[in-house]
């Protein structure tokens, strides 16, 4: 089901209502936002995707459309089924089938605004008329429509709403034979109190909270805002401090300070507040601190479209700022592995003193997905050679930058009794005082490469790819990030036919695990890279540690995500 209409016509919590009733009736559901950079005007949707089985993603194929304006008609008739229906407002829009050239559409007729008027409620209570009427049509049940609005508003709110969905629902069974219409919605016995629904980014929020991060220093930038919004309300219940910054390089610089001093800490941006944070991320390589950063990716260059999705960062950030230094970049792909490699993010970052950069975009970080809920028992803190007051002997001044075996340096928290802590954004001895001595600083940048060894050899326990599919399979897709549920979904369709395709699912992009990707690849015939970016950079990284060049790619650079109904067609014409 679509759900379409200006900005400001509350279309995006409409939809999200519905995808919540749904959830309640046992039905895993996809829901995902589409908005242009208004404040009012243009056009929005949110599209729900509902099945009694796992949805990994949104598709193009609409059976209900919503349409609060005619815009919304006009722009979405394409990509209704046969059979499909439109629910509008005819005092307000008028449409035919002969003008939209499609005689298998249903159209149904519902005044929501005068229904509206006579409750005296707000114009904006008109998606709540709709949706009354779309629960009427899907013969689903109302009263979990209900229950949604009752946890969602206050009282006075709540009775308006719950007579508009009335009102809206009994006007279709009373106008039109709902028998007609071929798509319905059925409750299931799953286990509804295990599931929840959540974007990705408030997963990355949820896994922050369960590793310990105690400050959150943000600037906002859309589409990693919502993760300083979903903080910012719980920093009394978690001892944790979250901030609002004037600037990106405020943000950055806070959290890395924070880190200095013994925070677990995070911060988030895209792309254009990512590069005014390159500098400091410097800062953060040479003083070994541990900050986590998530980069939500978005089409660039500069402003681009500031509310739309890419994957056009990764290489920016394996690389970003000056000099070399280790960094792990991690990407989930969906909510389920924002929470949890959240959780290794931080660990790895304490453990190994580096920054660690989850990367993410919008698609992922703004979509709504069913998932169960997250197991607490996989809560694991490890916060390194971290040295405690007690363990503190003041023989003789700390250092810092101690040069060790694996490179990894004790740590101590500044404050500790008898320890002066000092670093250094010069290049610096294990002191921490500024040094230009070329075999010291051979020496130093050397330390810091040590840990990258060790890292590599624990990443080995880590899952870091994913095999989805017949390990059998001839032919193997390769991507990482939000690609994974339009691939997924495309997997189902195209798996019940020949031949047969797995996918390679890259979770840690740097370092690189070659080692498990070549072992995969090497028994693939086809592979094929899907990405979300003009120049597959996947592409690139794959020829860089494997000298293997993937010649078939499907890549989207739109701004849009990709759907499975696009992808099977892609995927058939390569194969």
């Amino acid at each position: 089901m679509l759900v379409g209409g200006e900005a400001g016509a509350g279309i995006s919590r409409s939809g999200f209502l519905f995808a919540k009733a749904c959830l309640r009736g046992g039905l895993s559901v996809f829901g995902a936002n589409d908005y242009q950079s208004l404040i009012r005007g243009g056009h929005n949707f949110y599209t729900v995707t509902v099945c009694d089985k796992s949805v990994y993603s949104h598709t193009n194929n609409i059976d209900l459309l919503i349409a609060l304006n005619k815009e919304t008609i006009l722009l979405h008739k394409d990509e209704l089924v046969a059979g499909a229906g439109i629910i509008y407002d005819g005092d307000e829009v008028t449409v035919t089938k002969e003008e939209l050239g499609r005689d298998d559409l249903e159209l149904y007729n519902v005044p929501m605004r005068k229904i509206v008027k006579d409750l005296e409620g707000p114009s904006i209570m008109e998606n709540t008329v709709a949706l009354g009427a779309a629960i009427a049509l899907l013969e689903y049940n109302l009263k979990l429509m209900n229950g949604v609005l009752k946890d969602t508003f206050n009282p006075k709110i709540t009775k308006q709403n719950i007579e508009a969905t009335k009102q809206g629902y009994d006007y279709i069974r009373n106008q039109y034979d709902v028998n007609t219409f071929g798509y319905k919605l059925k409750e299931t016995d799953a286990a509804v109190k295990n599931r929840i629904f959540l974007t990705g980014n408030e997963a990355i929020g949820l896994g922050a909270l369960n590793a310990g991060c105690k400050f959150y220093a943000a600037y906002p930038m859309t589409p990693a805002t919502s993760i300083l919004h979903f903080l910012a309300p719980l920093d009394r219940e978690f001892n944790m401090i979250v901030i609002q910054t004037e600037s990106e390089i405020a943000a950055i610089n806070m959290v890395a300070g924070a880190s200095f001093a013994g925070a677990r800490s995070m911060t988030a941006t895209s792309g254009g507040g990512f590069c005014l944070m390159s500098e400091a991320l410097g800062m953060i390589g040479i003083t070994e601190t541990s900050p986590v950063i998530v980069l939500v990716q978005r089409p660039g260059p500069s402003t681009g479209l500031p509310t739309y999705t890419s994957q056009g960062d990764l290489r920016f950030a394996i690389h970003a700022s000056q000099g070399e230094f280790p960094r792990v970049v991690i990407a989930p792909g969906d909510v389920n592995e924002s929470y949890y490699l959240t959780l290794d993010a931080f660990n790895l970052a304490e453990k190994f003193q580096i920054p660690v950069i989850i990367i993410s975009d919008k698609y992922l970080a703004e979509s709504h997905q069913t998932t169960e809920q997250f197991d607490q028992n996989k809560i694991k803190i490890d916060r390194g050679n971290l040295i405690t007051t007690n363990q503190y002997k003041d023989k003789e001044d700390y250092k810092r930058h101690l040069l060790t075996p694996n490179g990894i340096s004790p740590r101590i928290i500044p404050g500790t009794k008898g320890a002066i802590v000092r670093t250094n954004a010069d290049e610096h001895n294990e002191l921490g005082f500024t040094t230009e001595n070329p075999a010291l600083s051979i020496t130093m940048a050397d330390k810091r490469f040590k840990k990258l060894e060790i890292l590599i050899k624990e990443l080995e326990n880590y899952e870091t790819v994913k095999l989805h599919g017949p390990k059998e399979a001839d032919n193997t897709l390769i991507g990482w990030g939000s690609t994974k549920g339009p691939i997924l979904e495309a997997m189902k369709i195209l798996n019940q036919e020949e031949p047969k395709i797995n996918y390679l699912q890259i979770l840690y992009l740097n370092p690189f695990p070659a080692g498990k990707i070549q072992e995969i690849l090497q028994s693939a015939k086809k592979t094929i890279i899907v990405e979300n970016n003009k120049t597959s950079q996947l592409t690139s990284l794959i020829r860089e540690h494997l000298l293997i060049d993937v010649t078939l790619k499907i890549l989207k650079y739109d701004g849009r995500p990709f759907n499975p109904e696009s992808l099977i067609q892609n995927i058939k014409e390569l194969l």
